[in-house]
C-alpha cells in the first residue's frame, strides 16, 4: 500500500469558502505545476493509483465473492486457484513498483515541483513593486505563499490521488453490493448526509491553523531575539530578556485560547461523523444483511459474507470520499494566497523594448508623492536639476522627504503628479533594468550577504579580474586593510552562518565593504543614503575624498545628517517637510543664514565648542 514577526496580537483573516468553479481551477492550477516540471512524473503517479486501486477491490471484497460463489456452485478449484494466482503476481508486481517508486522516484521529484514553485514565488517577489513590502495584508500573502510552497501542491497529488482511488473502490464495490441488495446502497449513501459535518471541520481547522500562524510568527521573531547577533546587546540591557520570555509565555496562552475555542466544537462534529459511520451505516447494514439472511432466509451466507466485508470498506471509503472532496476546498484557499501572488502584476514592469539609459541629466520637475494609507504627502511639489557629473548633497532632519526622493529617483515609486526625466526623456520610457543599472547605491540599512567578500561588492556572480577590482574598491573605500587581514582575503566568506571559517565584521566595516561597491562599478549615478553613518569622522572625511576623486564625471547624489560631508556638493538641496526649503553650494547657504546655516553650526558645537559660534 502506498506510504501516503510582529509583536502585537494579529485577528486573523477570515477566509470565505471558495466558489466550486474557483477550486477546481486552483486544483488544476497546482496539478499543471507538476505537468511543467515532469510529465513521466505526473503520468506514473496518477497510472499508479489507477492499477493499485482495482487490485485492492479484487484481492478483498470480489476474491472473497469468487472463493464463496465457487464452493456454493462447486465450481474447480482450478479456475479459482488460477484467479487467486493472478491477484498474487499482480500484488507482488506492484508492491514492487511502489517500492521503488515511492522511496526512489518520488523524493527526488517531490523536491523538483517544491523548488519550482518557491523558484516562481522568489522571482515574482523580486519583480514586485517596493510598495508591497510595505503593504501588510499583501506582504502576509507572500508569507503564507512561501510556507505553503514546500508541501502543497504534492497534497494537492495526493488528494486527487485518493479521489481516485476511492471512487474506483466505491463504484466496484457498491456494483457488487447492489447485484445482491439494490436496497444496502441506502446505508452506503448516509455518510454523504455527513458532509455537513465534514465540511464545518474542515472550516473549522483551517481557522484554527490560520490563526496559528500569527502566534508562530510571534515565537520565531522572540527566538530571533535571543539567538541574533543584531538583539545581542540589547537583550542585555534593561532585562529585555524577560520581556521576551513574557511574550513567548503569552504565546502559549493564546495557543491554549485557540485550543479551547476550536477543540470543543471540533470533537462534536468528529463525533456526529463517526456516530453516522459506526452506528447508522455498518451496524444498521450488518443488521439489515443478517435478518435478510437468518429470518427472511433471502441471501445466502455467500451474499451475507460479502456484505460483511464490504459494507465497512465502502462506508469508510464514502466518509472519507467526503473528507477527501473537502481537502480540495481547503487545499484551494492556500492555493489561492499563491496565485494571488503570481498573479500579482507589478505597477512598474520591465519593457523589453524600450531603450537603455546611458546617463545625462537628470530633472526633477513638480513631484508630488504620496504613501498608500498615509494622511498627507510625503514630497510637495519637488523640482531640482541633478547635471552630468555633479554632486548633489541632499541635508534636512528625519521625515522631511529625502530618502523617498531617492526611491523616486530609483524608480520604486512613480511620482502622484510632476515627472522626472534623464536626458530629456521621462524616466518611465527606458528600460526598467537598464535604468536601474544606472545607479551604484549604498543604502543606510545595507545588509551582508552570506557570501565571498568579492560578491558582496560586485552583487553579482563572480568574474575573471574581480578580485583585484575588488581590492582597489576596498583601498578607496578603506575597508581593504581589514579584508586583507583575513585568512582568506576577498574570498572570506562574510557571516558564519553557512560557513565556520567566515568573518563577522562589525558595523562600520561592513559599510566599508558596501561602499566598494560604488568604487567597484562604473555606473553614471551614485546615491549614498547616509554612506558614513557607522564610520569615525576621520574615515569619513577620507571616504568622501575617495569618493570625489574616483566619482570623476559621475553624478553623485548623498543624503547625510553630518553636514560637513555637504561642504565639498557641487549643490545642497535642504528638504522640509516634503519641500526644497533652500538650496546653493555650501557658502551661499551660510551666507543666507537660514536652516541650513543653523543646522551646520548647531552640529559644529559638537567638534569644536563654543568657538564656532564666534
Amino acid at each position: 500500500m502506498k506510504n501516503k514577526e510582529k509583536l502585537n496580537k494579529q485577528k486573523p483573516e477570515k477566509k470565505k469558502r471558495l466558489p466550486v468553479g474557483r477550486t477546481i481551477a486552483n486544483t488544476v492550477f497546482a496539478l499543471k505545476q507538476v505537468w511543467h516540471v515532469s510529465h513521466s512524473y505526473f503520468i506514473i503517479y496518477f497510472v499508479n493509483t489507477i492499477l493499485y486501486a482495482p487490485l485492492n477491490f479484487l484481492s478483498s471484497t470480489y476474491l472473497l465473492s469468487v472463493i464463496v460463489d465457487g464452493v456454493k456452485n462447486n465450481k474447480p478449484v482450478e479456475g479459482i486457484a488460477a484467479f487467486i494466482a493472478f491477484i498474487a503476481v499482480w500484488s507482488i508486481g506492484m508492491e514492487l513498483f511502489s517500492g521503488v517508486y515511492w522511496s526512489i522516484i518520488s523524493p527526488g521529484n517531490q523536491d523538483k515541483v517544491a523548488n519550482y514553485v518557491r523558484i516562481k514565488l522568489s522571482q515574482k517577489a523580486a519583480s514586485a513593486d517596493l510598495s508591497c513590502y510595505e503593504t501588510p495584508s499583501f506582504f502576509d500573502k507572500y508569507v503564507k505563499a512561501m510556507d505553503e510552497a514546500n508541501d502543497r501542491i504534492y497534497r494537492v497529488m495526493g488528494s486527487v490521488d485518493n479521489l481516485i482511488w476511492r471512487v474506483t473502490y466505491i463504484s466496484l464495490s457498491s456494483f457488487l453490493l447492489f447485484t445482491i441488495d439494490p436496497w444496502l446502497i441506502l446505508f452506503m449513501l448516509f455518510p454523504l448526509l455527513m458532509g455537513i459535518f465534514r465540511r464545518m471541520e474542515r472550516k473549522l481547522g483551517h481557522e484554527y491553523i490560520t490563526s496559528q500562524k500569527p502566534i508562530n510568527r510571534k515565537q520565531d521573531y522572540v527566538r530571533r531575539t535571543f539567538y541574533q547577533s543584531d538583539y545581542s546587546k540589547e537583550m542585555r540591557i534593561g532585562n529585555m530578556y524577560v520581556r521576551m520570555l513574557r511574550v513567548y509565555r503569552d504565546s502559549f496562552y493564546e495557543f491554549r485560547d485557540l485550543t479551547r475555542k476550536y477543540g470543543f466544537k471540533t470533537a462534536i462534529l468528529s463525533y456526529l461523523q463517526n456516530f453516522g459511520l459506526e452506528v447508522v451505516t455498518i451496524v444498521g447494514a450488518l443488521t439489515y444483511a443478517v435478518y435478510k439472511t437468518v429470518v427472511l432466509k433471502e441471501l445466502t451466507i455467500g451474499d451475507c459474507i460479502i456484505v460483511l466485508n464490504a459494507v465497512g470498506g465502502v462506508s469508510y471509503n464514502l466518509n472519507n470520499l467526503l473528507q477527501n472532496i473537502a481537502e480540495f476546498g481547503e487545499h484551494a484557499l492556500y492555493i489561492d494566497d499563491m496565485r494571488y501572488f503570481l498573479d500579482y502584476e507589478p505597477k512598474i514592469k520591465e519593457d523589453e523594448k524600450a531603450p537603455k539609459a546611458n546617463g545625462g541629466d537628470i530633472v526633477v520637475d513638480n513631484v508630488t508623492f504620496r504613501y498608500e494609507g498615509a494622511e498627507k504627502d510625503t514630497l510637495k511639489g519637488v523640482s531640482m536639476r541633478i547635471r552630468k557629473g555633479e554632486k548633489i548633497a541632499l541635508v534636512g532632519l528625519n521625515g522631511s522627504g529625502k530618502t523617498t526622493l531617492v526611491k523616486m529617483l530609483l524608480r520604486f515609486y512613480d511620482p502622484k503628479s510632476g515627472s522626472i526625466s534623464l536626458d530629456g526623456k521621462d524616466i518611465k520610457e527606458y528600460r526598467l533594468s537598464s535604468y536601474r543599472e544606472s545607479y551604484s547605491c549604498v543604502f543606510q540599512d545595507f545588509h551582508m550577504f552570506s557570501l565571498p567578500v568579492v560578491e558582496n561588492v560586485t552583487l553579482r556572480k563572480r568574474r575573471e579580474g574581480d578580485e583585484e577590482l575588488v581590492e582597489n574598491a576596498l583601498k578607496e573605500s578603506g575597508g581593504y586593510d581589514k579584508i586583507m587581514s583575513l585568512e582568506n582575503g576577498v574570498n572570506t566568506t562574510l557571516t558564519k552562518e553557512f560557513d565556520e571559517n567566515g568573518a563577522n565584521l562589525s558595523v562600520g566595516e561592513q559599510q566599508k565593504v558596501s561602499l566598494a561597491r560604488i568604487f567597484a562599478d562604473d555606473s553614471p549615478f551614485i546615491i549614498l543614503d547616509e554612506p558614513s553613518s557607522a564610520l569615525d569622522p576621520i574615515a569619513e572625511h577620507k571616504m568622501f575624498e575617495n569618493m570625489m576623486r574616483a566619482s570623476e564625471g559621475r553624478s553623485v547624489i548623498f543624503i547625510s545628517h553630518r553636514l560637513s560631508s555637504a561642504v565639498s556638493a557641487d549643490r545642497i538641496y535642504l528638504m522640509d517637510d516634503g519641500v526644497i526649503a533652500e538650496e546653493g553650494t555650501h557658502s551661499e547657504l551660510m551666507k543666507k543664514n537660514g536652516k541650513y546655516a543653523n543646522m551646520f553650526c548647531l552640529q559644529a558645537k559638537n567638534y569644536v565648542g563654543k568657538e564656532a559660534e564666534a
